[in-house]
């Protein structure tokens, strides 16, 4: 399998885009905009991770003062970054809430069954 050689990490967000794309395929049967609306609520999810995820591998290689500072500051931007790509999703005309909703959902759902299987 291709990804035994790759990070907990670069695992955990391959997981959230193929989830991504398999919930966004099945809202295909409602309709274009449930399928975008799906995808758009797992890109809130997903993006927001990949920064994190970026912001602590840069800083692994620091003392545990400054890792934790960015911890934290990589968290912080993470919340605010999720509630600025809502705003911007919740400006696009026909979005569904339903489907918005379960794509962030599932695809952080990601994590929870990440830590079942470890």
């Amino acid at each position: 399998m291709a990804a035994r050689g790759l990070s907990t990490v670069a695992k955990i967000l391959s997981y959230q885009v193929l989830i991504i794309m398999v919930v966004s395929l099945g809202f295909v049967v409602g309709g274009w905009q449930k399928s975008l609306s799906s995808a758009l609520g797992g890109g809130a999810a997903l993006i927001p991770n990949l920064y994190f995820a970026l912001r602590v591998a840069g800083s692994a290689e620091q003392d545990a003062r400054k890792i934790l500072r960015s911890f934290y500051l990589g968290e912080s931007v993470k919340l605010l970054l999720t509630v600025a790509l809502f705003m911007l999703i919740f400006q696009i005309p026909n979005i569904e809430i339903l489907p918005l909703m379960a794509g962030y959902v599932a695809t952080l759902s990601v994590f929870w069954f990440a830590l079942l299987m470890r």
